[in-house]
């Protein structure tokens, strides 16, 4: 993810408010205890997903990928008094950590953190959503859209993170997940239930607003 220039990206989280220190340690250990600690949104990501949320005030928001709770913290800061987050893992492994998290935060009455497959998980859900985050497997990007669009409320909002896909997408040889997100991308671009901008952010942000029909 780092083929934006880093001392921009320095800037701008110099000038962009601070993680709390809640965030600040979920970072920290996710970066010591994990395998993979980029999938974590950061300080620049979280604080825009925080406005984002912020700005819709959310009575219900879902998130497609969990990984260490990093992301649904920032997400859970702009949901209405009433709101709801459901954030849906497959990695059972960082349950107990997730979940200290979230109590933490004072959001464990907020949050229903669900361990298992999106896939099978998302067609069961009953809620209409005011915003989504998909951050789960590339390869499944489609799937997970096509699952959710039509629990989105006219009007909603869906976000797709890692769309740039590390810069690969303007490769001319792209490998198999990076051909996944080209088809996704491409999607996105011509379907006519949604507008939609691609926000140059870290690994790119793919900003949707569902429309009416």
């Amino acid at each position: 993810m780092d083929f934006l220039n880093q001392e921009l990206q320095y800037y701008a989280e110099q000038h962009s408010s601070p993680e709390s220190d809640l965030l600040k340690r979920i970072h920290r250990e996710t970066h010591v205890r994990t395998l993979k600690p980029r999938m974590l949104s950061g300080h620049l990501q979280g604080r825009v997903l925080s406005m984002i949320s912020h700005m819709i005030r959310p009575e219900r928001v879902l998130e497609i990928g969990t990984f260490t709770g990093y992301s649904a913290v920032c997400l859970a800061e702009g949901l209405h008094p009433e709101g709801k987050l459901i954030t849906i893992d497959i990695n059972e492994e960082l349950e107990d950590q997730v979940r200290r998290y979230f109590a933490e935060a004072g959001l464990s009455g907020k949050i229903d953190y669900k361990i298992g497959n999106a896939l099978t998980i998302i067609p069961d859900l009953r809620d209409t959503f005011d915003l989504v985050f998909i951050d789960g497997d590339k390869e499944n990007y489609d799937r997970y859209f096509e699952l959710i669009i039509e629990k989105v409320r006219a009007g909603g909002f869906i976000l797709a993170d890692n769309v740039l896909w590390s810069g690969k997408v303007i490769n001319s040889k792209p490998d198999k997940k990076t051909n996944a997100m080209l088809e996704f991308n491409s999607k996105i671009q011509h379907d006519p239930r949604v507008e939609n901008v691609l926000l140059p952010l870290r690994d790119g942000i793919m900003i949707m607003r569902r429309v009416s029909l």
